[in-house]
């Protein structure tokens, strides 16, 4: 393994089923799961890939904090996964269960949709133009 050399930003995504979400993220935005954590009460900790951009995703543990946007009345983050897949995997998002907020759209310099996953995370899915 190589040495990192420069600073990244990763989110956590806290769910309330860490392995449907795994699935869906893997079904929808063709995730691969690179390492998981089992903890107690049968839930997970999941560091997962995206065209190789690195997150993380894991159940709620109240007693950590860790609550999901079930449980705080929305999330107020919201995800940007540029790609220039973006229509395939907003398409296959919202068969999966995504709710559309914004259609996929040709604006000023790019093209991008908005939606929300079935476990309440706003992810908007493009790429400049």
């Amino acid at each position: 393994m190589t040495e990192q050399n420069y600073t990244t930003v990763k989110p956590f995504l806290t769910v309330n089923n860490g392995r449907r979400a795994i699935e869906f993220y893997t079904k929808a935005f063709g995730a691969n799961e690179t390492k998981r954590f089992s903890m107690p009460e049968n839930k997970i900790s999941s560091v997962i890939e995206i065209e190789k951009a690195e997150f993380y995703v894991g159940d709620e543990e109240p007693h950590n904090g860790n609550l999901s946007p079930d449980q705080n009345s929305g999330s107020p983050v919201r995800i940007i996964l540029q790609t220039k897949n973006a229509d395939q995997l907003f398409e296959k998002a919202t068969a999966l269960g995504a709710i559309v907020i914004c259609p996929m759209t040709t604006e000023e310099d790019w093209r991008i949709g908005k939606l929300k996953d079935p476990f309440g995370h706003i992810w908007e899915i493009g790429y400049p133009l």
